[in-house]
Formats: structure tokens, C-alpha cells, sequence
């Protein structure tokens, strides 16, 4: 999947998010990614799946990705975590992260949301695959666009 610019988010708002995402990245050897998208959704899950597949998400040492695709023109989303993360909290944790972007959503806090979710989501990845001083960054921390 080609990575496309557009300005959806102010350069501001854009640092914040990927600021977030390192953040969350330091506490972890887990991995966090945005992907935010322009087309609609029909089945949101479905396509996370797909784009987190296109991303090539899955090839990470641990199995322990994370991504939280937001569709902004049919106004859904959806976190999905690869297997080696998904094993170690369920179904509930994915719920519970939803919940907390949606809170925010609500109230027109799109980048909050985000954020929120993937400060969440770094602390969740701290408690079952924790930093350690051989981790490396293993996939990009820009926010992707189509």
C-alpha cells in the first residue's frame, strides 16, 4: 500500500500522535501504528485486518503489532493486534480500548482519542512484552494515509 500524504491533521496534531506512538514504544518491543482513511468502510474490522496484512504488520519477532485504523469520511474504526498480543489479553482489552477512543470521538477529540488509545494500548504491550535494551523499532512510526 502506497503511504499518501494528505492533510487531514494539522503538522501539530500529526507530531502529537507520532509522539504518542514512541512514547508508547519506548515502555515495549511491541509496535503501534495509525492509518487513517479517506474511503469508507463497510466492515471496519475487515478492513483494519486488510490494511494491517498491506502493512505487513505480522512481521514483527513477537507477534505483538498493534494497529488502530480510523475511516474519517464513514466515521468508524477499529484496533487489531496481531496474534502474539491478541493471545495474551482477548477480546476484552480490544473492547475496553475501543470504548476509550469512542469516549473521545464523541466529543469531537479525534487526536485525544488516538492518543489515549495508543498510550492504552503501550501499556497493555509494557506488561507482556516489556523493553528490553535489544529491541529495535521494527516498523515505522508515521501515521499512514490512504
Amino acid at each position: 500500500m502506497a503511504e499518501k500524504k494528505y492533510t487531514y491533521f494539522s503538522l501539530q496534531d500529526e507530531e502529537r500522535i507520532i509522539h504518542a506512538i514512541r512514547d508508547a514504544e519506548n515502555m515495549t518491543s511491541g509496535e503501534i501504528r495509525v492509518h487513517i482513511s479517506l474511503k469508507s468502510d463497510t466492515d471496519a474490522l475487515e478492513v483494519t485486518k486488510a490494511i494491517f496484512n498491506e502493512l505487513r504488520m505480522y512481521n514483527t519477532r513477537q507477534r505483538n503489532g498493534v494497529l488502530i485504523h480510523i475511516s474519517v469520511s464513514s466515521k468508524t474504526f477499529a484496533i487489531y493486534g496481531d496474534e502474539g498480543i491478541h493471545q495474551k489479553v482477548g477480546d476484552d482489552f480490544w473492547e475496553e480500548t475501543r470504548d476509550l477512543m469512542l469516549q473521545h470521538f464523541t466529543e469531537n477529540q479525534l487526536v485525544t482519542g488516538i492518543c489515549e488509545a495508543v498510550q492504552h494500548v503501550g501499556e497493555k504491550l509494557k506488561i507482556h512484552f516489556p523493553w528490553n535494551d535489544r529491541d529495535l523499532n521494527e516498523l515505522s512510526d508515521e501515521i499512514t494515509y490512504d
